[in-house]
């Protein structure tokens, strides 16, 4: 039985070797991160534990490939993100107008910066709302904002993932902040509603003022 103690790198080279326990340790290691990664891709729990297991089984098989240029966590963070991508094109979920050009201001002028980070999504809010949220999006919006908002990918590598152009990748953005914001404005109303005080607008009666002594009728 391997020693749950074994370092990472000893057990990769162990399972590059065939070892069926060390491949088991390191299932354990990093079963969790790739589940919550396909989950936040996808959006749905059953199909996150699915894409979960052929991440690892395409680990299985192509483990032997990992050379150890980069962290091995890096390395199975982007071959799940490609599990991910390849069922998404195999399934072809729906994306809102992919080759729509970007989004209009009130005064008609086009959105001219869409890439950059999007404060208003990034401030004090609960994040167990913030994931609910994402995962209310809409396929092909919530894979534009997981891949660039939350992953980190550069819209040049989501356009070569995706098979569309760098124009359409900013254009999916936006529209998933602009879901999104809204979907988190609507939330804090919600929020503000029921933590208000209820106020009675009833009219209290004026408290009894104690008979004086010397007032008449006293006696």
């Amino acid at each position: 039985m391997v020693s749950a103690y074994i370092s990472e790198s000893e057990a990769i080279d162990r399972a590059k070797g065939g070892d069926i326990e060390c491949f088991e340790l390191l299932f354990r290691m990093h079963k969790k991160r790739v589940y919550s990664l396909c989950l936040r891709m996808v959006g749905n729990i059953e199909l996150a534990e699915d894409l979960t297991q052929e991440a690892f089984l395409l680990l299985f098989r192509k483990i032997e490939s990992f050379r150890g240029d980069s962290a091995f966590s890096t390395w199975l963070h982007r071959l799940t993100v490609n599990v991910v991508l390849m069922h998404v094109r195999k399934k072809k979920l729906p994306e809102t107008s992919l080759d729509e050009t970007l989004e209009a201001n009130d005064d008609g002028a086009p959105q001219k910066e869409i890439a950059s980070l999007d404060r208003a999504l990034t401030g004090s809010i609960d994040r167990v709302v913030i994931e609910r949220a994402i995962e209310d999006l809409p396929p092909g919006y919530r894979l534009f904002f997981v891949l660039h908002d939350v992953e980190g990918y550069e819209h040049n590598e989501i356009a070569e993932m995706m098979g569309c152009s760098i124009g359409n990748s900013k254009s999916q953005l936006h529209k998933a902040r602009m879901k999104l914001r809204l979907a988190l404005n609507v939330t804090r109303a919600e929020n503000m509603r029921h933590k208000a005080p209820r106020l009675s607008i009833r009219p209290q009666p004026m408290p009894q003022m104690a008979r004086s002594a010397s007032a008449p009728g006293a006696d």
